[in-house]
């Protein structure tokens, strides 16, 4: 397909380098000369201003190919001037705008968005275009991302075994429709279909929430003594790691589903408010800080597992991994070596060490002979030490 690219920020050039890896042609347009070229330098697309004025050619019979400047598309067969797709992936706050001038400049084009707020976009776009010019676009939601932005933090496999989200209606010409589905499915990312209500009531609980509560958690380190911060371990880095992100996008897309958030944060209050209410050690305290905790338990196994599939119970065994080049390597050599398969992991640094905890996820079946093979290797395994001790 041609697919012509509005954006080349994470998510726009992301998405160049993974059709462009699929073979498809892929050109790139930006506000930005530096970020477009950037783009392009990566690999993601070819550099085209598309808004070239076709019309102003004296004779249209004659060879556009000629045109003086070379660097710019302008010629009819060029995948700018008749892109079979145009994807906007500019910050939300002016995507309606730039979807509307698409639909316009590209009459024969199905366009398209990735940004992660759909409702308000859709009205918006409504009330700039046509009812025939609205068939031809499609709101999109590819749920990846990183804390990093810009095309230099471009991944072209961004989007695999991630969700997108299509918001197409009983309307939607099933050609146009055809066309989102493949180009979502050429980036590896799997394909989910909802209402736009439903996907931004979804993202305010799985995306949106969490930056926020992750913001603020992080602030509360801002005037921390270093010697407090100093013991942070895993689950703070866990729970902070989203914090790290752009002020000013993160800004749009809230007031962007401000609706959806603000409901869901009204609920986490009245469950804070009890919380706080409840350290201050009155009668029945202790329940409601451990119902507080058991439902957090109920709502963390309903979240998916591996590829999308129902949540699964894994053994954790915890090796202990001496910080030199080649060594974590190796864990994972034995590992493979032993025949079992890493459903997960993670790894926690201890603090003046150069130690390295990982945490290894396995089916339970398996954790005894995994702990059993690693220790045979020579790997430490703290559990199965304690254990040796207790009985020396």
């Amino acid at each position: 397909m041609r697919v012509h690219i509005i954006g080349t920020g994470l998510l726009g050039a992301s998405l160049g380098l993974a059709l462009s890896a699929k073979g498809h042609q892929v050109t790139l347009e930006d506000t930005s000369p530096t970020a477009q070229q950037l783009a392009a330098d990566l690999g993601a697309g070819q550099v085209v201003n598309p808004t070239e004025d076709l019309a102003e050619v004296a004779d249209p019979t004659e060879d556009l190919a000629e045109v003086a400047d070379p660097t710019v598309a302008a010629d009819a067969t060029s995948p700018a001037a008749h892109p079979d797709i145009v994807v906007v992936a500019t910050p939300p706050d002016v995507a309606a705008r730039v979807i509307a001038s698409a639909l316009e400049d590209y009459p024969n084009a199905t366009v398209t968005d990735v940004a992660s707020v759909k409702t308000r976009l859709l009205e918006a776009v409504r009330e700039l275009v046509t009812e025939s010019q609205l068939d031809r676009y499609i709101g999109c939601h590819p749920m990846a991302g990183r804390e990093k932005s810009g095309a230099i933090a471009a991944q072209s496999d961004l989007f695999t075994a991630r969700p997108w989200v299509i918001c197409s209606d009983e309307d939607t010409p099933a050609d146009r429709l055809g066309e989102v589905i493949a180009m979502a499915e050429d980036t590896g990312a799997s394909v989910l279909h909802l209402d736009p209500r439903i996907h931004d009531a979804a993202v305010a609980k799985v995306s949106h929430v969490p930056q926020i509560v992750s913001s603020l958690v992080a602030s509360q380190l801002r005037h921390a003594p270093l010697e407090e911060i100093s013991l942070a371990g895993q689950g703070l880095r866990d729970v902070t790691r989203i914090a790290a992100s752009d002020p000013g996008l993160w800004t749009q897309i809230l007031t962007g589903n401000a609706e959806e958030v603000r409901s869901v944060l009204i609920d986490l209050r009245t469950e804070l408010d009890e919380v706080i209410g409840a350290l201050e050690l009155g009668p029945g305290s202790t329940g409601l800080l451990a119902k507080a905790i058991a439902l957090g338990n109920e709502g963390h196994d309903r979240i998916p597992g591996k590829h999308g599939q129902p949540p699964t119970t894994y053994a954790v065994v915890t090796i202990l991994v001496p910080d030199t080049p080649g060594m974590l390597a190796r864990l994972f050599k034995d590992i493979g070596d032993l025949g079992v398969n890493v459903e997960d992991f993670r790894m926690d640094h201890a603090s003046g060490r150069k130690l390295g905890m990982v945490d290894v996820s396995v089916v339970p079946a398996i954790q005894q002979e995994l702990e059993i093979g690693l220790l045979s290797k020579g790997w430490q395994i703290p559990e199965s030490a304690i254990e040796k001790e207790g009985t020396a």
